[in-house]
């Protein structure tokens, strides 16, 4: 039987079989304890085993590791020597109970938000960080997937070359023409810009051509598709060169949306390109504004797969290239000949869009 002598404290005591409560005294033995009573011992046990569980009727109770029912709660202040190592009482709510409910929303609120802003800004913060070598051989991938559609009439192909050097489109880009019936422009990965007939076939002026040429060209400058394509498609694919599924990404391209900073970045590069060029930027805003008006008569692929798809129009849009056409002098993007041959750069037909050639 331990002696009394060492510091001890009442409890009441359950052992966790039969139920019944014990008044024992905890005594310290060494590094942990024993419950002593007058016909009996029980231990030595841990400190170390022991598990706060709170308060109970004003007295701290305690668990031990592994036994289930086992429970020991002090019904006095307990030594010093004991009370050093016991475990500190668990506190329900943790963070909430120390700072209160409404400071602990507001940090939670600011929290969430700090998070929401950085996966809204990831994309574009990594896709800075891919290699320009990767980010071309993805260009090749896609662009080559358009196969034969490629236009290449002599005359068309002279006009398209004049409408980039007006626009001092800047050398490395490679810009052609599809033959693809769809009202639409695209910018693949390494610098290449894709004009769809079905643009050419709706522009009412070389001008518009223009706009949306010069529009593409700033999401060339600012490397916006390949965070479109990381915000879409994760940096695993694109990292990973897509998976052989060329077809499905540049479908995905086409119809995913850049970002409102993506495209006030490309539409402010194209104010300024349309300026130095001394070309109008009004008729690229009435060309927005027919498409955002006729949107909702669009059916089919054109509506899914358009220009308003992956460039959605606005108002505000429109009126901030209406404003920026000042007072000094411009000229058409093109005569009127080349504006005929850059129309016709696919022929009269333009023939039926088979989504299986592409793969889309």
């Amino acid at each position: 039987m331990s002696a009394l002598s060492e510091p001890s404290v009442r409890v009441w005591h359950y052992d966790g079989a039969s139920g019944i409560r014990r008044d024992p005294m905890m005594v310290l033995a060494g590094d942990g304890f024993v419950l002593v009573e007058p016909d009996r011992e029980d231990g030595p046990y841990a400190f170390a085993d022991l598990i706060a569980q709170g308060i109970v009727n004003g007295h701290p109770r305690f668990g031990l590791a592994k036994r289930t029912g086992w429970s020991m709660t002090l019904t006095e202040a307990a030594p010093e020597e004991i009370a050093a190592r016991l475990p500190g009482a668990r506190r329900y709510g943790g963070v909430i109970d120390r700072i209160g409910l409404w400071p602990a929303v507001g940090a939670f609120t600011a929290v969430s938000a700090l998070a929401v802003l950085g996966l809204m800004t990831m994309p574009s913060v990594v896709a800075r960080m891919i290699p320009r070598s990767v980010e071309a051989r993805l260009g090749s991938l896609m662009v080559g997937d358009f196969g034969e559609r490629a236009c290449e009439d002599p005359a068309g192909a002279a006009a398209l070359q004049a409408l980039a050097t007006r626009m001092q489109m800047q050398d490395g880009v490679d810009l052609r023409v599809v033959d693809v019936p769809m009202v639409n422009a695209v910018t693949l990965p390494g610098g290449h810009v894709v004009l769809f007939s079905g643009l050419l076939r709706q522009a009412s002026s070389p001008d518009e051509v223009a706009g949306v040429l010069a529009h593409e060209l700033g999401h060339v400058e600012n490397r916006d598709v390949l965070e479109s394509l990381v915000r879409q498609l994760g940096l695993s694919v694109v990292l990973g060169g897509l998976d052989g599924n060329v077809g499905g990404y540049t479908n995905a391209l086409l119809s995913a949306s850049y970002s409102r900073g993506a495209e006030a970045r490309a539409d402010g590069f194209a104010i300024d390109a349309l300026t130095r060029a001394q070309i109008s930027p009004r008729p690229t805003a009435l060309f927005f504004q027919r498409l955002s008006k006729s949107e909702i008569k669009v059916k089919g692929a054109d509506a899914l797969l358009g220009y308003l798809a992956s460039h959605p129009m606005s108002s505000e849009r429109e009126r901030r290239f209406a404003a920026s056409a000042g007072k000094a002098a411009t000229a058409p993007a093109l005569d009127a000949a080349q504006w005929q041959a850059l129309k016709g750069i696919c022929g009269a037909g333009g023939g039926t869009w088979k989504r299986s050639r592409l793969g889309f």
